[in-house]
């Protein structure tokens, strides 16, 4: 891990002189979701006509990076890769410990039961006799959240005297099994059942794309409906949670996890687990993208202006996060994990080093080519030589326009390089993502071979403009998008059709550079193998002339 090297205190970054230059800028093309997958069958990659991915893997020097696991700083390599920690380690160049270790060290070692925003909580529920409250994505996916975590704090919280426990759970479908939702969710209800002499229940929950779990401020009615669910008590009610996920598959065969509506538990017609004023509410989700606007609502005062959606009642509770999820403007107020301290990220150095750039992409992956990409920092390191663009994403189902905004980023970037005025631009694609959790194959293909037709429209832009392209992705998704059996054979569905995947994968991503112009300064015949997404830094200052910090991840190129 990076916290176990001497780093370099923070200046312009050395120029190489033995660098000859180029006329163009340096472009790194993140292609969310796109991987090289494991099984033919399935590889939504290889099954779409991809031209120019193709041709930039037979034509320019390329490599296979580890996007998953120890290599981007979760806590085994059998843990998928995320977006999050993907464009952490692209920006910062170096591997630092992310939240589901955290998590688990803090659980582990006890530092989080024994920080203050935990006691807090604990003892206002203790003092007033009210409900400790639980909000998450209840799964073992280890990307937002992990099961093992609510469980810890469930049991240590009745070790500490807690009588009442309400869980409101987010079913996954994404990160986990697409269907796998009781798998989870009856245990849970029997796990809290073996707790006497306590009220420790499950009251309320619902598909995490349909209630509760949007981001980057796509679609606030998911917030709403989360809202009435787990603080208002409203919505269709059920007996058992268990109960609820039975019914809503059977009336709706095949339907997702991901996208079941809300169930609100019930007891003598009424809602066993609305959120009141002198509860605490804890957001135990680690990953901050998908908690920032349900967090908003929970801290916004009831007298302020909150214009989402009409909240219609807001308890006075003690509110925390699993963690900070947004390091600048301290959100939220309370958390019981401290994220990683990133700094000295690749922007930060290439603006201190006078570099002006570009980052774009639309709203669902515009936070991870800023916010994340700058070691969860909003803002600009340097107003002048920065231009963050964000292309608005269509509120739709990804399946129904799964070429999303990639021609429109395309437009920008393409418009970018021939102006001349940028050093280096950054983007990201979300088709191989967003489009991949859906896990409609055919809408995948779909997906690829648009995004495609934009890499040849990147490529011929640099060509022209004598800059270097660098391709990549942060995790796989659409190279792995049915499940398969431990011999490799396709699950099927009771139809006969492959059982879909919508989870990432924990395959390789690609390390392609394209430098039309070479003139010379590395080996193109190869680039250097077994390294992780975190050499890109490296890379793209050395690709730029620069000679990188002695901390960051080795280059994926060899100077002669």
């Amino acid at each position: 891990m990076s916290e176990t090297v001497k780093p370099d205190t923070m200046h312009a970054l050395q120029k190489n002189p033995n660098w000859k230059g180029r006329r163009g800028p340096v472009v790194l093309v993140i292609m969310d979701g796109v991987g090289y997958g494991k099984y033919e069958e399935g590889d939504a990659v290889k099954a779409s006509r991809m031209k120019y991915l193709d041709w930039l893997t037979a034509n320019a020097p390329h490599t296979r990076l580890k996007a998953h696991g120890t290599a981007v700083g979760l806590p085994s390599d059998a843990d998928m890769g995320n977006s999050e920690v993907g464009h952490n380690a692209m920006g910062c160049g170096r591997v630092f410990a992310q939240g589901a270790k955290l998590v688990s060290n803090a659980i582990t070692s006890g530092s989080m039961f024994k920080a203050d925003t935990w006691k807090k909580l604990v003892s206002n529920v203790n003092t007033k006799n009210t409900t400790l409250h639980f909000i998450g994505l209840v799964s073992d996916g280890n990307v937002h959240s992990h099961i093992d975590h609510l469980k810890a704090m469930i049991t240590e919280a009745n070790k500490e005297g807690v009588k009442s426990v309400r869980v409101h759970a987010l079913l996954d479908g994404r990160d986990v099994d697409p269907t796998s939702a009781l798998t989870y969710i009856t245990p849970l209800e029997e796990f809290l059942a073996s707790f006497k002499d306590c009220d420790y229940r499950i009251a309320s929950g619902g598909g995490r794309m349909y209630l509760t779990m949007d981001r980057y401020n796509a679609d606030w009615s998911m917030v709403e409906r989360g809202w009435k669910a787990h603080v208002l008590g409203e919505g269709r009610a059920f007996a058992s949670a268990t109960e609820a996920i039975e019914t809503y598959r059977k009336e709706v065969p095949g339907i997702l996890d991901q996208d079941m509506h809300e169930f609100i538990i019930s007891k003598d017609g009424k809602p066993v687990g609305t959120i009141n004023d002198g509860d605490s509410v804890i957001y135990f989700n680690f990953r901050g993208d998908r908690a920032l606007e349900m967090t908003a609502a929970f801290e916004t005062p009831a007298d302020a202006e909150f214009s989402h959606f009409d909240r219609k009642r807001v308890p006075a509770v003690e509110y925390a996060g699993m963690m900070e999820y947004d390091g600048d403007l301290h959100i939220p107020a309370q958390y019981l994990v401290s994220p990683p301290s990133i700094d000295r990220t690749m922007g930060e150095y290439l603006t201190k080093s006078g570099v002006s750039l570009m980052a774009i992409s639309e709203t669902q992956k515009y936070g991870h080519v800023t916010y994340f990409f700058n070691g969860n920092k909003l803002g600009k390191f340097d107003e002048k030589l920065e231009d963050y663009i964000e292309i608005k994403s269509d509120v739709v189902p990804f399946e129904q326009r799964p070429w999303m905004k990639c021609a429109e980023i395309t437009d920008k970037v393409v418009e970018a390089i021939k102006s001349g005025k940028y050093d280096h631009i950054r983007l990201n694609f979300p088709n191989g993502d967003m489009v991949g959790h859906t896990g409609v194959f055919n809408a995948v293909v779909c997906s690829m071979e648009g995004m495609d037709l934009q890499l040849g429209r990147i490529r011929d832009a640099i060509k022209e403009a004598g800059g270097i392209m660098c391709v990549t992705a942060d995790h796989g998704n659409s190279d792995d998008m049915f499940e398969h059996a431990k011999d490799g054979s396709v699950k099927k569905n009771a139809d006969g059709e492959p059982k879909a995947k919508t989870s990432h994968s924990l395959n390789p991503v690609p390390g392609i550079i394209y430098d039309p112009e070479y003139k010379g300064e590395y080996d193109n015949t190869k680039l250097n193998e077994g390294l992780g997404i975190s050499s890109w830094p490296a890379t793209i200052m050395e690709l730029m002339g620069f000679v990188p910090p002695t901390d960051y991840d080795k280059s994926m190129i060899n100077l002669k």
